[in-house]
């Protein structure tokens, strides 16, 4: 089989459609979008497209199935969201986001390198999805700076899956209310125990409020209750660019359940 981008079938191809792992059937999609774009129905700017191609040949040679698969799936929900913002109107930014500025490289290179390296060291395969995402939301949110978009894939990185979940839930509480049942101090089972735990360590990295204080010994702490947290500004920055808007509504009612609320 050949490509119309070269001579003989691109490595890169094969890497994205090993994504399919990940990702599903989508990830063929793209990858004919990528390296065929002529024979695909769908449309991606070159710019974009030449970032994701570059990238994937880089990767192809991966030994690992599900180390290539997690980095395939990563740069077919680059271009998915991509051509998604692009029906939306949302143009690709026009900044020289996309100009080579240093070691001939552009920003939206080492940005898609970035982020191929943590949907690689994951073993999380939920978290792939949103890393790709981080891309495709960057390239068209020009107030969105290099060194901000990178605060924003270390901030992703630090959570696991289910802290992303509660992020995705405190940030639509306008939508969907959360839970007003008071959190124990103490949950019986691990299960609570440790889902508090994230809930605590999203506090304690500035991403949730209210932030935790100190109190005095003796003293009664209120009782937090899921529906009193909000997003700080690092946890909107974290919400927006990972788009968490997406994270399915079963995902979201599990994370919920881990936290074993009394009857409000």
């Amino acid at each position: 089989m050949r490509d119309s981008l070269g001579n003989e079938r691109a490595p890169g191809r094969d890497l994205v459609e090993t994504g399919e792992l990940v990702a599903g059937t989508m990830s063929r999609a793209v990858a004919g979008l990528l390296f065929a774009p002529e024979d695909s129905p769908l449309r991606l700017d070159e710019r974009i497209a030449s970032c994701l191609r570059d990238a994937a040949t880089s990767a192809a040679d991966l030994p690992l199935t599900w180390e290539r698969a997690r980095a395939g799936a990563v740069l077919a929900f680059v271009a998915e969201l991509s051509v998604t913002r692009s029906s939306q109107g949302r143009a690709v930014r026009g900044d020289g986001f996309f100009s080579v500025s240093t070691a001939s490289r552009s920003a939206a290179e080492r940005l898609v390198e970035d982020v191929v390296q943590a949907a690689r060291a994951t073993t999380e395969e939920r978290r792939v999805r949103h890393l790709g995402y981080l891309v495709a939301e960057v390239v068209v949110s020009p107030d969105v700076d290099v060194a901000l978009a990178a605060r924003a894939l270390q901030l992703a990185e630090s959570c696991s899956w289910r802290q992303l979940v509660f992020l995705a839930a405190v940030g639509r509480r306008d939508r969907a209310p959360l839970p007003v049942g008071a959190l124990e101090d103490e949950p019986r089972s691990w299960r609570a125990w440790g889902a508090r735990e994230d809930l605590t360590d999203l506090q304690q990295a500035g991403l949730l409020d209210p932030p935790l204080v100190a109190s005095r010994p003796g003293a009664v702490r209120p009782r937090l209750r899921p529906a009193d947290l909000r997003l700080t500004r690092r946890g909107v920055l974290v919400h927006r660019l990972l788009a968490l808007d997406f994270v399915r509504e079963d995902y979201v009612t599990a994370a919920l359940a881990d936290l074993e609320l009394p009857p409000a």
